[in-house]
């Protein structure tokens, strides 16, 4: 075990103020030297203070035209520094620190290379949120995950008999990383290119978890085609529903001696 003083936690505080982080993981903010912030609100930050007084926003590293990298690495940077430092260094990170957010999982990655004690504590995500919320169990039909944009620029093929859910739909073709919205062309042309395996008028779901006890759950459904007329924001999330029925695979279901109807009561059975 390492003996240099020092150490870095990334803990990830949930997605509803106050209500969603663990038990350990506010432990390690009790205890803290210092605390890093990436939140959402500022009644977040408010909370975060009346558990440690120590408590720095990371908030205003971002601007706009800033390359997002480069306020990556300044996090990263000021992170580590204290944790040279020899302070006990806590980066709390909204939802789960570890999806869609690189700076604390290089901060653990660097932190460990240099022999400090580092690691992230889980907790309740956007995704977790939105299976309770849209009453949505991934093991009925399937599910796959991607970033809005990485989608839209690879040659990913979505299996669209079971659920597709896009992150970040509101930054959808922002490709330079140095805006923080995306805009009435690029949300047209991802349409275009959705319409290779659903049709115009497929619901979607728009989805946003709720970040304050005061807040409802944004759950609007919607027609594809109509997606570029919808106020889409930085936590939005594009639930794309299946759009054809599951298909029995006639070939393993001859070599396993299964008949149609058993499996179509395993999926119901699940």
């Amino acid at each position: 075990m390492t003996s240099k003083a020092g150490q870095f936690v990334a803990v990830s505080t949930g997605m509803l103020l106050a209500g969603h982080i663990s038990v350990r993981a506010r432990s390690y903010l009790e205890h803290a030297d210092v605390i890093f912030c990436l939140v959402p609100h500022s009644l977040i930050e408010t909370w975060l203070i009346q558990i440690n007084a120590n408590v720095i926003s990371l908030q205003g590293l971002y601007a706009e035209g800033k390359h997002r990298m480069d306020t990556y690495e300044e996090m990263v940077a000021m992170m580590m520094g204290e944790v040279r430092a020899g302070k006990n260094v806590c980066g709390a990170f909204y939802g789960h620190a570890g999806v869609f957010a690189w700076a604390p999982h290089e901060t653990v990655r660097q932190a460990r290379s240099e022999g400090y004690l580092a690691h992230m504590e889980p907790g309740i995500s956007a995704e977790a949120c939105l299976y309770a919320d849209l009453s949505i169990d991934p093991g009925t039909r399937g599910l796959q995950h991607f970033e809005a944009t990485q989608f839209l620029l690879y040659d990913h093929i979505p299996n669209n008999r079971g659920y597709l859910v896009l992150w970040q739909i509101g930054l959808v073709g922002e490709h330079t990383a140095t805006s923080l919205s995306t805009n009435e062309s690029w949300v047209k042309i991802f349409i275009e290119h959705m319409l290779q395996w659903y049709s115009a008028e497929h619901s979607v779901i728009i989805y946003e978890a709720a970040i304050l006890p005061v807040e409802g759950v944004r759950q609007d459904t919607i027609p594809l085609k109509d997606l570029y007329k919808q106020k889409l924001k930085l936590h939005s999330t594009l639930v794309v529903p299946p759009a054809e029925e599951l298909k029995p695979n006639q070939r393993v279901l001859e070599l396993l001696a299964i008949e149609e109807q058993d499996i179509a009561k395993r999926v119901v059975n699940s």
